[in-house]
């Protein structure tokens, strides 16, 4: 039986365990990144470990979410970074160098490597052939430190790609058929391996669009693998001697199969609040648009923003619309202001934003009252844009550069004209916003603001645990649900007890409050809990409020990791009615050392016993015993 991408470059790295479905294993990490959201509690967790130097081939630690410096806060956190980075061995990307994932593909990514990155997207660079894996915080501070990180052996989805696209539908359109097709649960437990013809008709931008947004199904990563698109790519990139071919053996057995015809797909558009809310655009073309935002991680390559500039050149944007462009990197805004589209997208009317991740991820363009805002972006949950009222749609650079001319979502393809991009035979690369390590770290003081908190810890678990429901939520619950991002709360990301005070803050914002007043207690919830970003505040925050377990019809996978790794019982309901039979107020108990992979949990309000279940391994629950997984480190180095 032949083998799939995946299985090839898994095997090359296990450590730990057997490479069987389902089975745990210890993955060896190449390379790390971290960006500053969440950074500096990576670097604040490496530092308790006590490792003198990262130990893998590379780590990265990128400054692209934090950059609109409102006080000091921002600012103090970037010195932090890069007086840790010069210490232990890490290399700082600065403010303005460009979004994590994109530069990472630019500058760092390799064939055949594992990557392991403290942000949601960092499948992105399976666009490259890597086996690149999103993950919280604390599990990357340990894989920094040499530390294997675990996971469950994913089945392979093969995505087959026959055919190619007509003129003006996109590697996006690709990626919104997917998700229309299997839903924003559909990859939970895969991997997503792209195969077949349809592949070597996509450079390697337009394979990292479709990898990165394939987090929202859910997926462990996305593959594409390696060929002479992406040797092309690397040789542009001065970078041709990290090249190897990679793929899947042509009899490789897949768990399941899709097939996705190119020529038959069209602009797709993702409607408001889901990323798996996919429609044709030709469904909801017309809708009067107010806002355009081209951008992010998705969807800000030289290639994406050379077809916008070919769209926009020598006409006007909608005297109804604002359009902001944000690049991806240094790199692609150099790119564009020598050969000129820079010129034609402001002479359009665009505003240009610092390369970065901004509106993304709620740092400013947020949505007039009730606005309409049409965006190349990969999520678009209520309120994440900045404004809770907001309708965001989803789209291809293509779709929002013909709508911001036209003041209405449109169909691209009544644009008229096929855009040939030509990729660049060399790209600009000018690395000096890259901050090596020092030659001397013995000599580098770690610069700390005001603003940077110690980590909290939990103690080791008690016998039983006992509480309140203090909140009962429905399904598919986000982290910017639970902890919100945004212009107000990114700040506080390096001081868990000033940000806390938001937990739950949009769905309730007396949740804190009650918390505290009740000693923390239980969170029932449905279907999904916790998807969207990698955000381990979202368990940091609720677990120093005092929260003991989550009970939930069925979690997101990171979000899963990151309540073990600070000790907060997950479990889930064996009879999924049995939601039914909890209301905020109840009083629950769980005896701990009668936790098994099927338990009792009581209500004690309602004098029931229901049964609840939970997947987690013999070290996981360790981890969560111990506290942490902090805690488990130390009591075991001891």
């Amino acid at each position: 039986m032949g083998r799939t991408l995946t299985q090839k470059i898994l095997e090359r790295h296990v450590t730990e365990g057997t490479l069987e479905t389902g089975e745990e294993i210890g993955l060896r990490i190449d390379q790390t990144l971290t960006q500053d959201s969440t950074g500096t509690l990576a670097y604040l967790q490496f530092e308790a470990l006590g490792i003198p130097r990262v130990k893998t081939k590379l780590s990265v630690s990128y400054i692209d979410h934090n950059t609109l410096q409102t006080d000091f806060r921002n600012a103090d956190d970037q010195r932090y970074l890069q007086s840790v980075a010069q210490k232990y061995g890490v290399i700082l990307s600065k403010a303005g160098n460009g979004i994590c994932h994109q530069v990472h593909l630019e500058r760092f990514a390799r064939p055949g490597y594992t990557l392991l990155g403290s942000d949601s997207h960092t499948p992105t660079a399976g666009g490259m052939g890597m086996i690149a894996i999103g993950a919280g915080g604390l599990d990357v501070a340990v894989a920094m430190g040499g530390g294997p990180y675990y996971i469950k052996v994913p089945k392979v989805l093969g995505i087959k790609l026959v055919d190619e696209l007509p003129p003006l539908v996109s590697a996006k359109d690709i990626v919104l058929d997917v998700l229309r097709r299997i839903g924003i649960k559909g990859g939970a437990g895969k991997v997503l391996e792209y195969f077949g013809p349809g592949v070597e008709t996509l450079t390697v931008p337009e394979r990292a669009t479709i990898a990165n947004m394939g987090t929202e199904t859910g997926a462990t990563t996305s593959i594409f693998p390696s060929d002479k698109h992406t040797y092309q790519f690397l040789k542009a990139q001065g970078r041709a001697d990290q090249w190897t071919g990679l793929a899947a053996d042509e009899d490789a057995e897949y768990d399941e199969v899709i097939e996705v015809n190119l020529s038959t797909i069209e602009p797709l558009v993702a409607k408001p609040h889901s990323p798996g809310n996919v429609v044709p655009v030709a469904e909801v073309k017309g809708l009067r648009v107010d806002q355009v935002c081209i951008g992010s991680c998705t969807n800000s390559s030289y290639r994406d923003l050379m077809i916008v500039a070919s769209i926009l050149k020598d006409r006007k944007v909608n005297s109804e619309v604002s359009l902001v462009i944000s690049p991806g990197s240094r790199q692609v805004l150099e790119m564009l202001a020598q050969n000129g589209a820079l010129a034609d997208i402001v002479e359009a009317g665009a505003r240009i934003l610092e390369s970065a991740c901004g509106p993304c991820i709620g740092m400013g363009q947020a949505p007039p009252t009730a606005g309409v805002s049409v965006r190349t972006f990969n999520r678009n949950f209520k309120g994440r844009s900045g404004a809770a009222d907001a309708q965001v749609y989803l789209v291809s650079p293509e779709t929002a550069a013909v709508t911001a001319l036209n003041g209405v979502l449109s169909d691209p393809r009544e644009f008229g004209q096929a855009l040939e991009i030509v990729m660049p035979e060399k790209f600009i690369t000018d690395d000096n916003l890259f901050v090596h390590p020092s030659k001397t770290p013995e000599r580098v003081r770690i610069v700390r603001g005001p603003n940077i908190k110690p980590i909290p810890l939990r103690e080791e678990l008690p016998a039983r645990l006992e509480g309140e429901v203090l909140i009962k939520l429905g399904d598919n619950i986000t982290t910017d649900d639970i902890m919100p991002a945004g212009q107000k709360i990114l700040p506080l990301r390096s001081n868990i007890p000033a940000i806390a005070e938001h937990v739950f803050e949009a769905i309730d914002p007396f949740f804190q409050k009650r918390a505290r007043e009740k000693n923390g207690g239980f969170i029932v919830a449905g279907e999904n809990y916790g998807q969207g970003s990698s955000r381990e505040h979202a368990a940091l925050a609720p677990m120093y409020l005092g929260v003991k377990g989550v009970v939930a019809k069925s979690f997101s996978r990171i979000h899963l990791a990151n309540l073990v790794n600070y000790g907060i019982v997950p479990l889930t309901f064996l009879n999924s009615s049995d939601f039914e039979r909890f209301s905020v107020g109840d009083i629950l108990k769980l005896d701990v050392p009668k936790l098994r992979k099927e338990s009792f949990l009581k209500n004690i309000t309602r004098q029931l016993d229901i049964q609840v279940k939970h997947d987690l391994t013999s070290r996981e629950l360790c981890i969560l015993k111990a506290g942490g997984l902090l805690n488990f480190i130390k009591s075991n180095e001891a």
